[in-house]
């Protein structure tokens, strides 16, 4: 009998859970998505590049970033880690994003006209539907936001967990970062199975706003979405939130039971 080879797990580390308001306690928007050697950066605010750094990987250690969308508080840091990167001598950086990356990079490029031609860059726009990017299986769909942003879905590629001696393994677990949105059912179903689902929770719930949820919104959206989620970290915090975490997580819980939490800068978990 062929025993079935158990793969490293992925790993998950939020290098910024913050917002467009500072808090000096949290960077803005990163996640660091990690599989044995593949890596993938998603979002680049202020403070994500530093975050980076303190990590075994190091902007050295990534080339390629995948946005959500275009807000400030997503892409602040774009240029800091290709020029960071060029003066540490690598040589390559590839940007993905939904339509209107490839703009968003010429403006930036012609602003710090030095950095033209110092880097290797590739720019290249995706869609909802499925793809494949640094070494991951990509799933995307769209959000509810003020400007077109994408939600993701992250699953080792086959290569990663396929071997000679990989029986027949489990399906890989997968991460869906929700990216800035309101909460709605459709997108909890959207992480159908996930091991992980990052959700976007900017504000407690006196606070009207639209674009974000409050934690009564994203309550309802999980309890009613026909879906099988394992553990929700709230992510986008605003400075509303600050001293608020247990009435948040209690607002979430008289409507959905199942496992949710805040995530803060530099926690680094593993997804199995």
């Amino acid at each position: 009998m062929t025993r079935a080879v158990e793969a490293p797990p992925m790993r998950l580390t939020f290098l910024g859970t913050g917002s467009a308001m500072p808090t000096g306690e949290r960077f803005q928007t990163g996640l660091l998505v990690e599989d044995g050697t593949d890596r993938l950066l998603v979002d680049c605010g202020s403070g994500v590049v530093h975050a980076l750094q303190r990590t075994s990987a190091g902007y050295e250690g990534v080339d390629t970033v995948l946005l959500t969308h275009h807000h400030l508080d997503h892409v602040s840091d774009l240029m800091v880690l290709l020029k960071a990167r060029w003066l540490a001598g690598e040589t390559t950086l590839t940007v993905a994003g939904p339509d209107g990356t490839r703009a968003l990079l010429d403006g930036l490029l012609e602003v710090h006209e030095y950095m033209q031609e110092r880097i290797d860059l590739t720019v290249r726009e995706v869609e909802a539907g499925e793809f494949s990017l640094a070494g991951f299986e990509i799933a995307a769909t769209e959000t509810r936001h003020s400007m077109p942003c994408l939600a993701y879905r992250f699953t080792p590629g086959a290569d990663s967990h396929d071997g000679p001696d990989s029986g027949d393994p489990a399906p890989p677990p997968s991460v869906v970062f929700s990216g800035d949105t309101e909460a709605f059912a459709e997108l909890i179903e959207f992480a159908d199975g996930a091991a992980v689902l990052v959700h976007d929770c900017s504000f407690p719930d006196e606070v009207d706003v639209s674009n974000h949820p409050t934690p009564s919104s994203l309550g309802r959206a999980l309890a009613g979405a026909d879906a099988d989620v394992g553990r929700v970290y709230l992510t986008h915090l605003y400075p509303h939130t600050e001293g608020r975490h247990e009435e948040m997580l209690d607002s979430i819980a008289e409507r959905y039971d199942g496992d949710v939490r805040f995530a803060d800068d530099g926690l680094s978990i593993d997804v199995s």
